[in-house]
């Protein structure tokens, strides 16, 4: 057998694998999250017809005479580049803007992928579509412990945040230094009880003399009345000099320690008269409603009564040589001989990638690269072919030398 023809067969073997490979990165460029695949050839062994000699005082030196035995396919490299990124405006649809895997568990193994396209289950688990749980942390009284141990995220839909009594309030802006005496301006603010019944209270502002006005405080059936007196210190002026906070206690009883009131980011300067309620504290029941996410990997709790709490956290995974995972299907990888060990922390640390919600990264395969390599390998088969045809000629004028 001539040596061109198991050359040429090697070449054939190889030009298939690229084209089942491109075909392969054609057959998924509109997979979420898809890295494409390049094929890497290398020759074979060859075989020595005449061996080189060095130089010497009498001769030169020449080179060995090598006929090479064919091609081999040296590997298939994953591309890891960032996809593109496609809007789509759910709430559970994650895209990771940098290095780093989603880690999910699907039944006792634990694999990674890059496509965020998650689901709820029946119990509110986060879920890819083929079932495969997302791992993160779970926050404990609205805080996230990322140092502990992953586990599967649960969004609790219908749980309660049950309500807190406000205890602190403060009455921010101006009271104009132009005001004419007897002239009032007043804010409300929202408190709650224990049970998360709401009350409005009313800080009233009336101008009693130059830097003095008197505050008066009401919730419609307890009135309390009090001072507040401006600075006018050099360097003080328009600051508070006395009567900046206060207790507020309703007759109603529900408030045993009553409501500190502050005053101290009141000022009194030209202009006018302008107040708003801050720092107000307390809330009413809420039942959680939805979900966002931050781009630090946090999952907010989104409630009925307007208030936002962390749930908990995703969980990324890096790798020292995410092109040795290994591909297990549904569009993740598994830990392979020579990825080393998963790296998991939290997004955004660590050389891990931040998150974007409402998003998806799209496959990162280029079709116009996908159809050149297509043209290359089909062209590399035909000239193997080529080959195959021209070497069965030669044996042929071989054999029909015996007539």
């Amino acid at each position: 057998m001539l040596r061109s023809m198991n050359s040429a067969i090697s070449g054939l073997r190889a030009h298939q694998t690229k084209l089942d490979v491109t075909g392969n990165n054609i057959a998924n460029v509109n997979t979420v999250g898809y890295k494409a695949s390049q094929t890497v050839f290398e020759d074979t062994l060859s075989q020595v017809v005449r061996n080189g000699s060095a130089p010497t005082a009498e001769a030169g030196g020449t080179n060995p005479a090598q006929v090479g035995l064919g091609v081999k396919v040296a590997g298939i490299t994953t591309n890891f580049e960032q996809g593109a990124a496609q809007n789509t405006g759910r709430s559970t649809d994650f895209m990771i803007s940098g290095d780093g895997f989603f880690v999910t568990r699907a039944g006792n193994e634990q694999v990674y992928t890059r496509a965020g396209s998650f689901n709820y289950d029946a119990v509110g688990n986060l879920v890819t579509p083929d079932g495969a749980q997302l791992q993160g942390w779970m926050a404990q009284n609205g805080e996230v412990d990322t140092n502990g141990a992953i586990r599967t995220l649960t969004v609790p839909f219908g749980q309660v945040m049950p309500p807190e009594r406000t205890t602190t309030g403060a009455v921010v802006g101006n009271l104009s230094s132009a005001a004419a005496a007897d002239a009032g301006v007043q804010t409300q603010m929202t408190v709650y009880d224990a049970l998360g019944t709401a009350k409005q209270i009313t800080v009233s502002f009336t101008k009693a003399a130059d830097n003095t006005w008197d505050v008066r405080t009401s919730d419609g059936t307890t009135t309390q009345d009090s001072q507040i007196v401006f600075d006018t210190d050099p360097g003080q002026e328009g600051l508070p000099a006395s009567g900046a906070a206060f207790e507020f206690t309703p007759a109603d009883g529900v408030w045993p320690d009553g409501i500190q009131i502050d005053l101290t980011a009141l000022r009194q300067f030209g202009g006018p008269s302008s107040l708003a309620p801050a720092r107000v504290d307390g809330n009413a029941m809420g039942s959680l409603q939805s979900i966002s996410l931050s781009g630090d990997g946090t999952v907010m709790g989104v409630y009925s009564n307007n208030l936002r709490e962390p749930i908990g956290k995703l969980a990324l995974a890096t790798f020292a040589n995410p092109g040795g995972l290994a591909k297990a299907g549904n569009s993740s990888y598994r830990v392979g001989d020579n990825s080393g060990q998963p790296a998991i922390g939290e997004p955004g640390a660590g050389g891990r990638g931040n998150l974007i919600a409402g998003a998806l990264e799209m496959s990162n395969v280029d079709l116009a690269e996908e159809f050149t390599g297509l043209i290359v390998a089909q062209r590399g088969f035909q000239a193997n072919s080529r080959v195959i045809t021209s070497s069965d000629e030669v044996l042929q004028d071989l054999v029909n030398l015996k007539r």
